[in-house]
């Protein structure tokens, strides 16, 4: 049963940057403020826990899951806000090409960093929980407005990450997810296997971050836009 954050904890994460509101509704649009609830373990992963210790060795409680949310939280609403760059090889087994993904944000959050607030945090099976705030200047809401008015695919994709790698394991699995969901589109669109696509994706809709057997999983929706399909020339 879920029970709300102790005052001392409570304390601590203010201190830390993340505020308490225990009015914040739980189902909303993401149009113009992006709020989505974001979780990290209380400790580091056994085999990472004397790395982060001697890392961060003037820690105080709850610093560590505190920092993994400050690192999370940009990452995914810079992925909602901007989106990312995609690079895709497919796999030839005739050819004798291994399977190459890449991507890259496509505009830095910079800045505007400091306007995600951090609200109603509270302690659940051994982890850290707190709703995540971003309100979209209004250039932003006029590029997401760019990528619903014309027609981009939807697509979506799941990816996984070792727990043990902490917040990289966290971008694994989204680049995964990423290259999944790109990857299950164009097997239906493209006849014949390309050399190479390029493009970029645009978060869609809430992620959904999960731990299944020491993994995580991150489930993603996105719009999808095609910059270049290479294929290749006749032998």
């Amino acid at each position: 049963m879920e029970r709300r954050i102790p005052v001392v904890l409570y304390a601590l994460v203010v201190v830390a940057g993340i505020q308490g509101n225990l009015l914040f509704p739980q189902e909303l649009a993401q149009d113009e403020r992006i709020q989505v609830m974001l979780w990290a373990d209380l400790d580091a992963y056994p085999e990472t826990a004397a790395a982060e210790k001697e890392a961060h060795p003037s820690d105080a409680v709850f610093d560590y899951p505190v920092r993994r949310l400050k690192e999370l939280a940009p990452y995914l609403i810079t992925g909602m806000v901007y989106g990312w760059n995609y690079s895709y090889t497919p796999s030839d087994r005739l050819r004798g090409v291994s399977e190459y993904f890449e991507s890259t944000e496509i505009y830095p959050l910079g800045d505007a960093v400091r306007n995600i607030v951090y609200k109603t945090p509270w302690i659940e099976n051994n982890r850290l929980y707190s709703w995540v705030e971003f309100t979209r200047s209004e250039p932003m809401i006029k590029y997401l407005d760019y990528w619903k008015s014309i027609v981009h695919p939807r697509i979506h994709g799941t990816g996984n990450g070792k727990v043990m790698d902490g917040f990289d394991g966290v971008q694994s699995a989204c680049r995964e997810a990423v290259k999944n969901a790109v990857r299950e589109y164009y097997r239906q669109v493209i006849k014949d296997k390309p050399k190479k696509i390029t493009g970029k994706v645009l978060i869609s809709g809430v992620p959904r971050l999960g731990m299944d057997s020491g993994r995580y999983v991150v489930e993603l929706d996105f719009f999808l836009e095609t910059g270049t399909i290479i294929k290749y020339t006749q032998f």
